[in-house]
C-alpha cells in the first residue's frame, strides 16, 4: 500500500465530509469522527499491523518512529498539503493505534461563535487568561484565534511553547516563534525558563502539566507577559482548584495569593451538536476583579459559580444562560443543553 497517498485520500474524504478525526486500528477500516459520529469507511481495506506501522513512520520518520517503539506512546503533527492535522499514536493489544485530528485553518472570533468581549484579552499587557474544557471543545482553535489578532495588531514577540505545534500562523506586525517539545525543547518547563531570557512579549502555553509548568506561567505572568494557556477542566471554579491542588499544600497559600493578582480570566466552552448540523459553542466566561481575587485568596472558591451567575454587567457569562440562549435561538435541543449543563437544575429554573 501507498500509505502516503492513502493518507491523502483519507484527508481529502475527512475534509469533504465536513469530519474532524481520523482513526486507524488494526481489524477495522479508517474510521472518521463526523459532527459526533463514528463512521468507518467500509471501501478501504480492514486494517492490519503493519498498514498502521506504515501510515505512522510516514508521519513520523524514521527516528521518531524508532523512538516511539521504545516509548509506546507519541504526540505529533502531520500536513497533508493545505491540511495539517494533530495526531497522537499508541500500543494497544501489542498493535499500533493512531488518532488524529484535522486541524481548521486560524479563525476569527465571529467565524467561532464566540462572544466579542474575548478579543478584550488579546489586548493585555499582562495577566494570566485560560481556555478550558474537555478534551475536542475548540480550545485550541479559540487559543490561536486571540494570538493571532496579537499577530495581526501589534507588534510583539510572541513564543508558543507545544506538544506538537498545532496551528502555523501568517505573516503578521508580531515576530511568532513555535516551539515544540521534544524538537526545539526537552519540556515545557525548561522552555519557560529559557522564556525569561528571550524577550517575549505573549507566551502560549499548549497544555499545562505539572506544577513546575503552572508555576513558571504565573510568575511569567506576574513578570509583565501575557500568556495563555488551556486545561481540561469544566469550568472557573473547578480550573482555579486544579491549578491551586497541583502544588504541595505548603505552597498553595502562595499560589493562590499568585494567581489572584495574575489571573486575568477564565474562559469555558463546549461544543454542543446544533439542530441544523454541525457544532455550536456554549460558553462560561469568569473575568477576575477584587471580588473573585478575594474567594480566590481565601480559598473560597465554591463561591465563584454565584459571582459568575451575578456577574452580567460586568460582563460575565454563566454557562447555563449561555445554554439557555441557544435553546431559544433554536440552535439546540433542550435535551442537549442539560447533557452539557454543569448544573441541570440551574438550568431548569432558568427556562
Amino acid at each position: 500500500m501507498n500509505y502516503e497517498q492513502e493518507l491523502k485520500d483519507l484527508v481529502d474524504i475527512l475534509v469533504k465530509e465536513g469530519g474532524s478525526d481520523l482513526h486507524f486500528s488494526v481489524g477495522h477500516n479508517p474510521s472518521a469522527r463526523i459532527t459526533n459520529d463514528l463512521v468507518s469507511f467500509l471501501k478501504k481495506p480492514l486494517l492490519e499491523k503493519n498498514d498502521t506501522a506504515g501510515f505512522l513512520q510516514v508521519m513520523i520518520g524514521a527516528e521518531k518512529f524508532a523512538a516511539f517503539l521504545e516509548s509506546q506512546e507519541v504526540d505529533f503533527s502531520y500536513e497533508v498539503g493545505p491540511h495539517r492535522l494533530r495526531g497522537n499514536a499508541f500500543f494497544q493489544k501489542g498493535t499500533i493505534g493512531i488518532a488524529m485530528r484535522l486541524l481548521p485553518r486560524i479563525s476569527e472570533l465571529g467565524e467561532l461563535n464566540l462572544p466579542p468581549i474575548i478579543e478584550t484579552f488579546a489586548h493585555k499587557e499582562q495577566g494570566f487568561f485560560l481556555v478550558v474544557g474537555p478534551v475536542g471543545q475548540g480550545k485550541s482553535t479559540t487559543l490561536a484565534a486571540l494570538v493571532n489578532i496579537i499577530n495581526q495588531e501589534q507588534r510583539k514577540h510572541i513564543v508558543t511553547i507545544e506538544d506538537p505545534v498545532e496551528f502555523i500562523y501568517p505573516s503578521g506586525r508580531s515576530i511568532i516563534d513555535q516551539r515544540e517539545i521534544g524538537i526545539d525543547s526537552h519540556s515545557f518547563e525548561s522552555a519557560l525558563k529559557g522564556a525569561f531570557r528571550q524577550d517575549i512579549d505573549v507566551i502560549l502555553i499548549g497544555e499545562m502539566r505539572t506544577h513546575e509548568t503552572i508555576g513558571a506561567a504565573i510568575t511569567a505572568a506576574e513578570t509583565g507577559h501575557l500568556v495563555f494557556s488551556t486545561l481540561h477542566t469544566n469550568s472557573a471554579s473547578q480550573s482555579i482548584d486544579r491549578l491551586v491542588d497541583a502544588f504541595p499544600g505548603e505552597q498553595q497559600s502562595q499560589i493562590r495569593t499568585q494567581l489572584a493578582s495574575s489571573l486575568l480570566g477564565i474562559f469555558s466552552q463546549r461544543l454542543i451538536p446544533r439542530i441544523s448540523g454541525g457544532l455550536v459553542p456554549a460558553y462560561e466566561l469568569l473575568i477576575n476583579n477584587s471580588a473573585v481575587a478575594n474567594l480566590i485568596r481565601e480559598n473560597r472558591t465554591h463561591e465563584i459559580d454565584l459571582v459568575i451567575e451575578t456577574g452580567t454587567e460586568l460582563g460575565m457569562i454563566d454557562l447555563n444562560r449561555s445554554l439557555v440562549d441557544l435553546i431559544r435561538r433554536g440552535e439546540i435541543t433542550t435535551e442537549n443543553a442539560f447533557a452539557f449543563s454543569n448544573s441541570p437544575r440551574a438550568l431548569e429554573r432558568l427556562l
